[in-house]
């Protein structure tokens, strides 16, 4: 039996008004040797519909109704789809998104040609509404190297992981999986897991993915401030210090950085949390209660110094 070399993973729930858009960009792809598993989260609308008439005339593409055996969202069904993958390399594509043609091709080359590395990180762009279709189709590229040093400039976002802006060597998942009860952030927990425990990667400069921005994404919730995704990122923050601290690689710049984003989320007692987690020495934890007591007001004297240099700014430019 002959297995594809990439499986690409979709979870989708009640996105048959996107989801055709997504799936013909796939069939665009330059790199031919691939499965398609969409796994359904329990949608009410027509997906499977939409999903039946492009199987019978591409048997590269399967669709699966996630079991109880996992719970039920996107974490869920991706790890659904991780279980039933037969590919030797993973990636996730959004039921609303368009990934460049070449996306496939560049990233299996990359992952092939190199032994030493097992991810393959790219670029990646939003659109609203309706997508142009003016893909660069160069191969031309810089790339640099991403190892555990990375770690913070993943977690701030300096080094953006999004969930669908990867491909992966399956091996990366045979120990980690998404964490079901996470219904934000998800990908961020896990991916910085799979970085920390050794796994090195490459990234290149060449846009390979076009991720579609709307209010109803999981995303755009987030900065709505649906509080069910908001605390979602508090727990998988408290899982990402926990895993840090496991593998001794929490640097003061991390801890700094997420007692920092505490800040945001007072509500939810998350600096408490994080203290917790960290099991500090006594004097060490009264250092970090005085660093997040004063930080407020540190950021809005920064905040004022900006203002104050803006203005003085546009006054000489009048001049």
């Amino acid at each position: 039996m002959t297995y594809p070399t990439v499986t690409i993973i979709m979870a989708t729930y009640n996105r048959a008004n996107f989801i055709v858009e997504s799936l013909l960009s796939i069939q665009k792809q330059t790199f031919l040797d691939w499965e398609c598993l969409i796994i359904d989260d329990g949608g009410t609308d027509n997906t499977k519909e939409v999903v039946e008439s492009f199987i019978e005339k591409d048997n590269r593409f399967k669709f699966y109704l996630r079991t109880n055996d996992y719970l039920k969202g996107l974490p869920g069904s991706r790890n659904y789809g991780l279980d039933i993958a037969k590919g030797d390399f993973i990636i996730f594509f959004d039921d609303d998104d368009i990934p460049h043609p070449q996306n496939l091709q560049i990233c299996v080359s990359e992952l092939s040609n190199n032994n030493d590395i097992y991810f393959c990180r790219y670029v990646r762009n939003v659109f609203f509404e309706g997508f142009h279709y003016d893909f660069d189709l160069s191969k031309d590229y810089t790339h640099f190297y991403i190892n555990d040093k990375d770690i913070l400039q993943m977690l701030n976002n300096e080094l953006q992981f999004n969930s669908c802006a990867v491909m992966w060597k399956k091996i990366c998942f045979k120990k980690h999986r998404f964490v079901e009860t996470l219904m934000y952030a998800e990908e961020w927990e896990l991916y910085s897991r799979i970085v920390s425990a050794g796994y090195h990667g490459i990234s290149i400069d060449k846009c390979l993915f076009y991720g579609r921005k709307h209010l109803r994404s999981n995303t755009g919730e987030f900065y709505s401030n649906n509080p069910i995704r908001r605390a979602s990122y508090v727990d998988a923050i408290i899982l990402v210090v926990q895993n840090l601290k496991q593998k001794q690689l929490l640097t003061y710049s991390l801890k700094r950085y997420f007692i920092a984003t505490a800040i945001d989320y007072e509500e939810y007692n998350l600096f408490d949390g994080i203290l917790y987690v960290l099991d500090l020495p006594k004097f060490e934890k009264v250092k970090w209660r005085v660093f997040y007591a004063i930080l407020p007001f540190r950021l809005k004297i920064h905040w004022l110094k900006k203002v104050v240099k803006n203005k003085i700014g546009n006054l000489e430019l009048k001049k």
